[in-house]
């Protein structure tokens, strides 16, 4: 430990922060806005079909595999793992369709979700540059290994 470093602020360690709750909230307001506008419902009530994937949705979200640091559930990866085809279907048309329409009743929350979502692409196109690049670290060190090969043959 040096000198300077006794006055340095000391850092903070990461705050893990719990976004079902949040997740839950936009994805039940998603859900009345495109009941609403489709099925012309009124009110806090659903249809029995939206309300049944509600259901399932809000069972599978606490049982995520990513546990309390869940990305949103639109852009997961592993979303037609945790509903099911034909549910993962239906749950990605409602969420992907309403964008318009729940910029207009709910724009804070649309913008929110709209910058988590480029948080989660973001993370994911890290992730796979790390992939690229050991690939081809890997692939340069056959490489040169083959060449020591052949110049000491």
């Amino acid at each position: 430990m040096s000198f300077i470093s006794k006055f340095l602020p000391k850092r903070k360690p990461v705050e893990i922060k719990n976004n079902i709750p949040k997740e839950k909230a936009s994805i039940k307001k998603t859900f009345a806005v495109y009941c609403h506008a489709h099925h012309g419902t009124s009110g806090e009530k659903l249809c029995p079909k939206c309300t049944a994937l509600l259901a399932t949705v809000m069972t599978r979200m606490n049982r995520c595999r990513y546990g309390i640091t869940k990305p949103i559930c639109d852009r997961c990866e592993y979303v037609s793992e945790c509903f099911g085809a034909r549910q993962a279907r239906d749950f990605l048309t409602i969420m992907n369709s309403n964008r318009g329409r729940m910029f207009l009743k709910h724009p804070i929350m649309s913008v929110k979700h709209k910058f988590l979502s480029m948080g989660v692409d973001y993370a994911r196109y890290e992730q796979q540059k790390k992939i690229d690049d050991k690939v081809k670290a890997k692939e340069k060190a056959a490489k040169e290994r083959s060449k020591e090969k052949k110049s000491k043959k």
